[in-house]
């Protein structure tokens, strides 16, 4: 029965990893030639352990050379526990404390120290090996965990070694989101094609599912899953895993591949809560480093979002600028080293993988909304996306925040109340420039400060400000609330006078253009709509402006004619009003339009609202 838990070996090279695993597995992992001739481990090597208790672990054996540095990270990258190697003839050594910091780096958070070659030192060396090694891990993550004294000659700490591994528990992984698969191996097996092996970090895979492989985003499809040997229908986060791909080369899928399934941004700028390591030396600030993440690798360039040219030992908010994009996802750990001479100067974990351009002269506050990602304020990424906003189905996969949604857009609530306070300055400007008029049409508003909204959005935003009371809407009209035409008591008596007109014109109306020639004063069209609005006058397209009290008689005029007939022909309508066709016609349109009358052939019949 697979656990789930993976437990790895690391330490200074020739300090008994290897030895321990075949001590504790009956596997030896140093299986290539070159690492047989050398009597180093080179690659990364895995096999299950089978517990006492048959729960089955996954044990990684990771390389302790200087120079493999990289396949070490990949290895210590996805672990849930550790076992620190110690030779108790050498003691610690260099690669002792670089390991156990990169360990730290990428969050293994349990484990053990093994005092490994026991039986070649005596019982008061040994306990002073093993003081030693406590004092070692002392404020790191393995203060207080165990110090088992260990030899593969002789089988001591064995059973030891088995309990505290038995006690260990399964760090937490997301089981939900986009499957993703860091590729270490990549080889081909006889009868099956290409199979890459990797700890899974996140999500669930069926087998059969169609995956991509990132960076490039090609589609393969896969067509075998095993754990520990063993074939599965399916897998989740937190198992080494190996699967076969159809359709693909072995060196279509090098080390630092990222198998996923779902979303998973591919990005060559990351913020990220950066810690440089307090023995490592200084490095200014943008300096050329080296990336590592799971088995990927890039050149980047750090830049602190602090307001200080040096890097020295401490925790900070910065920018990572890569040559060449890195899938990635919040929460994933890095390690960064330095590109010459190659050391280990530091690591932490990327907060925004779609993090805008950092500049100079912002990078406090830049640094300031990193901080807030890092602290859990999913808020910041709406913010950052400002008054365009983010895309409901992005917004709910970073962050299960409620937030403003506004047409298919989420926005952050400042950024809201900025186009809100948009909208309420565009308002209040129409008014003072067209006192009569009963509100700004749409159109007319989604212009200049608010012109990049999308239609959807700029809707939404309106009908969100009408149901919270701030602005009124009539029809296409928007208006602030509370406002109200006062028309000045010339202004009165001009509309009584257009008023008067318009009676005067009768079935004929008055064109735009008419009404003007009778009344050239400017506000003309504004009192016109007042009159429209009090319900006082209609504006009849082709025709013009018409009183109502005229078209309630030719209302009558209709209801009359059709009780004594089926049908009103063109001339007969042309005789009820006296209009000439080219008046008639268009009038008659209109009525179909209001369902007073309905059009069979030339004629017209008793219309639905009539």
């Amino acid at each position: 029965m697979s656990s789930g838990l993976v437990v790895g070996t690391a330490g200074h090279i020739d300090h008994g990893k290897t030895s321990l695993v075949r001590a504790l597995t009956g596997v030896d992992l140093d299986a290539l030639p070159e690492e047989r001739e050398r009597g180093i481990t080179i690659a990364l090597g895995f096999t299950p352990l089978d517990l006492p208790d048959g729960r089955r672990v996954a044990m990684v054996d990771v390389p302790g050379h200087e120079r493999l540095v990289r396949t070490m990270v990949a290895g210590a990258t996805g672990l849930d526990a550790v076992l620190l190697c110690i030779s108790a003839v050498d003691g610690a050594m260099p690669q002792t404390r670089e390991h156990l910091a990169i360990l730290d780096l990428v969050g293994v958070r349990q484990g053990a120290v093994v005092l490994t070659m026991a039986d070649l030192v005596d019982e008061e060396l040994l306990e002073l090996a093993m003081e030693d090694a406590a004092e070692l891990v002392e404020g790191t993550f393995l203060e207080g965990a165990p110090v088992i004294a260990s030899s593969a000659t002789t089988g001591r700490g064995k059973q030891e070694l088995l309990e505290v591994i038995a006690s260990f528990s399964r760090g937490e992984r997301a089981s939900v989101g986009p499957f993703r698969l860091p590729v270490d191996r990549a080889f081909v097996q006889s009868g099956f094609g290409t199979v890459v092996t990797g700890t899974s970090w996140s999500g669930e895979l069926v087998d059969g599912s169609g995956v991509r492989l990132l960076p490039g985003g090609r589609s393969v499809r896969v067509r075998g899953i095993q754990v520990h040997g063993e074939s599965v229908d399916k897998v989740g986060a937190g198992h080494r895993v190996a699967l076969n791909l159809a359709g693909v080369e072995k060196q279509d899928v090098p080390r630092g591949t990222l198998i996923v399934r779902g979303d998973v941004p591919e990005t060559s700028m990351i913020d990220v809560m950066y810690t440089h390591l307090p023995d490592a030396p200084e490095v200014e600030d943008g300096a050329q480093v080296r990336v590592l993440l799971g088995t990927a690798e890039r050149i980047g360039r750090l830049h602190l979002a602090v307001e200080r040219d040096l890097v020295e030992s401490g925790r900070y908010p910065a920018q990572i600028r890569l040559d060449e994009p890195l899938p990635c996802l919040p929460g994933d750990r890095f390690v960064v080293r330095w590109a010459s001479p190659v050391i280990t100067l530091g690591g932490g974990v990327i907060v925004d993988p779609w993090a805008p351009r950092m500049r100079r002269k912002n990078r406090a506050a830049h640094g300031q909304a990193t901080k807030r990602l890092a602290a859990g304020e999913t808020l910041v990424w709406l913010e950052r996306a400002g008054e365009v906003g983010l895309p409901v189905d992005a917004w709910r996969q970073r962050s299960e925040a409620p937030a403003p949604v506004l047409g298919d857009r989420a926005f952050a609530p400042r950024v809201l109340g900025r186009l809100e306070g948009a909208l309420l300055e565009a308002l209040t400007a129409y008014h003072a420039e067209a006192p009569l008029s009963l509100g700004a049409h749409r159109r007319e508003l989604r212009r200049g400060r608010l012109g990049h909204l999308d239609e959807k959005v700029f809707d939404s935003l309106v009908d969100r400000m009408a149901n919270s009371g701030l602005v009124a809407v009539h029809g296409p009209l928007v208006r602030l609330s509370g406002f109200s035409v006062e028309p000045t008591p010339a202004q009165h008596q001009l509309k009584q006078r257009i008023a008067a007109s318009l009676a005067d014109a009768g079935f004929v109306g008055l064109p735009p253009k008419e009404l003007h020639k009778l009344h050239p004063e400017p506000e003309v069209e504004a009192l016109a709509r007042l009159l429209e609005a009090d319900g006082a006058a209609v504006l009849v397209p082709a025709v013009g402006w018409m009183d109502a009290s005229v078209l309630v008689q030719l209302r009558e005029r209709l209801r009359a004619h059709f009780e004594g007939h089926d049908a009103l022909a063109p001339a007969d309508f042309k005789e009820m009003t006296e209009l000439s066709r080219k008046t008639a016609i268009p009038l008659l349109e209109w009525l179909d339009k209001s369902k007073w009358t309905a059009r069979r052939g030339d004629a017209r019949i008793r219309g639905s609202a009539l």
